[in-house]
């Protein structure tokens, strides 16, 4: 029997899951349809936890930097504590019962299965009962996500290697773990487990660690990295894995050197979960990396696609910044339609990371005359008061015809918060003249926004 109704939304990310309670609020007949967690990577195996891990590795550094300080204290690190906060609080040790509920208390109906497109207008739920066939009057929304991408490294198929699923419900830590990735997913989970007292080595391909941000990000990071400890390796090429019950994981490098370790987490992005969708009956590249999407977050005739699959930027903000487009769009309401001119992001390192808008390369790529001013945060008052744990830096990159910011990084402490004050900026196109007449309150860290600001050359 095929059944009719409104809306399907299939993958119920945090995108997803907003989009199918919203319709369902709006009095449309909507199934969500999700094969692993509803509430996606974010709350079970992102985010959420990962945030608890960093917290906790967090507190034990700053613990540790008392006796430069003022005092003296004993640290002692307890994974147990940190387990069991992200099995309790975070996840209900993995379950998704209460989004469910969510879901449905919203008005929608939930199925638990593997949904894909039969065509236009027709969407197939596989589920542990059977195959369920739908007629859709007016949405298909796609919110699928990613997966972990691992590499074509000889030999790592073979072995029981951990990606980031793997490492947010470990309970007990290894004592040596090398990273393939030095990517933000990468950077946190070694930083975290390494002030937890693991043994940690970050290997990357490319010529430097987070390599979407900014040269002088990605140099910080590795700097406060190195300083704890953590033996950080770019530009290595991986040749070969292997692992064995005794001795654990060896990592052959394209120099001949071999790294041994508990341990191995593949950090090495992430890939679109698009292939098995039947993106071919509405006339779609099942092939296709990313899915494109219009203004309105349509992707065909009657499909609409939110999250990280049209990849505009793998982050949860993201996914719900579509999503409320995608509602808009399907209930044929007016806009904002999406604007893309200042996506921020945070990776929280430390010191955390926060970026907005253009790198200086990308502008420069765009055409845009480029003009760049930065500032060292140990140089600020709050920077030196500080002292240890100040490492940071502060750069905005600026359009000197225009006379406006187009992007801007903040590391430090509180990298992550400072990114808020550059991205109203470039977001709401303030003219640099004006941010030059701001009040800076003293002493903070990102006062240290003015010193960079005031090295742009722009009239």
């Amino acid at each position: 029997m095929t059944e009719s109704i409104d809306v399907a939304v299939i993958g119920l990310g945090p995108g997803g899951e907003h989009v199918a309670a919203q319709l369902a609020q709006a009095g449309l007949s909507v199934l969500g349809v999700e094969k692993h967690l509803v509430g996606g990577e974010c709350p079970y195996y992102g985010c959420i936890p990962t945030k608890m891990m960093i917290r906790a590795a967090d507190a034990l550094a700053e613990a540790r930097r008392v006796p430069t300080l003022g005092g003296s204290v004993e640290v002692t690190a307890d994974w147990t504590t940190v387990a069991k906060r992200i099995s309790d609080e975070a996840t209900d040790a993995w379950n998704d019962q209460v989004a469910v509920d969510r879901l449905i208390d919203n008005g929608a109906r939930f199925a638990r299965g593997h949904g894909r497109l039969a065509g236009p207008g027709k969407v197939v739920v596989e589920t542990a009962d059977g195959t369920e066939d739908y007629d859709v009057r007016r949405a298909v929304v796609l919110n699928v996500g990613t997966s972990p991408a691992v590499p074509p490294v000889d030999g790592l198929a073979d072995t029981p290697y951990w990606t980031n699923r793997d490492a947010v419900q470990v309970k007990n830590l290894p004592d040596s773990m090398i990273v393939l990735g030095g990517g933000a997913i990468g950077c946190e989970i070694a930083q975290a487990f390494s002030r937890f007292g693991v043994r940690i080595t970050i290997l990357e391909l490319a010529d430097r660690i987070l390599g979407p941000e900014e040269p002088e990000a990605s140099a910080v990071v590795a700097e406060a990295m190195a300083d704890e400890g953590i033996d950080v390796r770019a530009g290595v090429q991986v040749e070969r894995v292997a692992h064995d019950e005794g001795t654990g994981f060896t990592v052959s490098l394209g120099s001949g050197e071999q790294l041994t370790a508990e341990k191995l987490l593949v950090a090495a992005g992430r890939r679109t979960n698009l292939s098995d969708l039947g993106l071919d009956t509405v006339g779609l590249d099942p092939s296709a990396r990313y899915l494109e999407t219009d203004e309105q977050m349509r992707a065909g005739d009657q499909v609409w696609a939110v999250g990280d699959i049209t990849g505009k930027g793998l982050f949860t903000h993201m996914s719900m910044y579509q999503a409320e487009i995608a509602v808009r769009s399907v209930l044929g309401k007016d806009g904002p339609w999406a604007d893309y001119t200042a996506v921020s992001r945070a990776t929280f390192t430390d010191p955390e990371v926060g970026s907005v808008g253009l790198t200086e390369a990308q502008a420069r790529d765009a055409g845009i005359r480029v003009t760049t001013g930065s500032y060292s945060l140990p140089s600020s008052s709050r920077g030196w008061m500080h002292k240890t744990g100040n490492h940071g830096v502060i750069k905005v990159v600026a359009d000197a015809d225009r006379g406006v910011l187009v992007g801007g990084t903040t590391v430090g402490p509180s990298g992550g918060e400072m990114i808020g004050l550059i991205a109203a900026a470039v977001h709401a196109a303030v003219p640099v003249a004006k941010l030059r007449t701001m009040h800076y309150a003293y002493p903070t860290f990102h006062r240290a926004i003015e010193n960079a600001i005031n090295e742009l050359e722009v009239d």
